[in-house]
């Protein structure tokens, strides 16, 4: 199964819905870790310590600081950009499937977008 991150301004109600329809998904909030308030950058740095793929709604910045690190060689587990204006219930659908179909190391490198087209 994925292990994901969620970054600080990831909408809460759709990790809960995530939660309640599987309650063993590994999901961190980041603004429940010990880098909380921090730069992309940085959360993009121990989501790659951590093997978590990062789900956000950050679509201008976060983008950006992913593909730097590929440029730079560093590892990056995988960034989902999920746009605000996807209905909960299907963001929500297409984040379980993203964890239990997923596998290990599959999005390395990547930024893709929710819902997938």
């Amino acid at each position: 199964m994925l292990k994901i991150a969620a970054d600080e301004n990831f909408n809460n109600d759709v990790l809960r819905g995530v939660l309640r329809l599987n309650a063993d998904a590994d999901i961190v909030r980041i603004q429940d870790t010990e880098i909380a308030g921090s730069e992309d950058p940085i959360v993009l740095e121990w989501t790659a310590k951590e093997g978590r793929v990062l789900l956000t709604h950050d679509v201008k910045t976060m983008t950006k600081f992913a593909y730097d690190r590929v440029r730079s060689g560093l590892p990056m587990p995988g960034v989902f950009e999920v746009s605000d204006d996807v209905p909960m219930g299907r963001a929500i659908e297409e984040i379980l499937i993203l964890i239990e179909c997923s596998l290990e190391n599959e999005w390395e490198g990547q930024v893709r977008y929710l819902p997938m087209r």
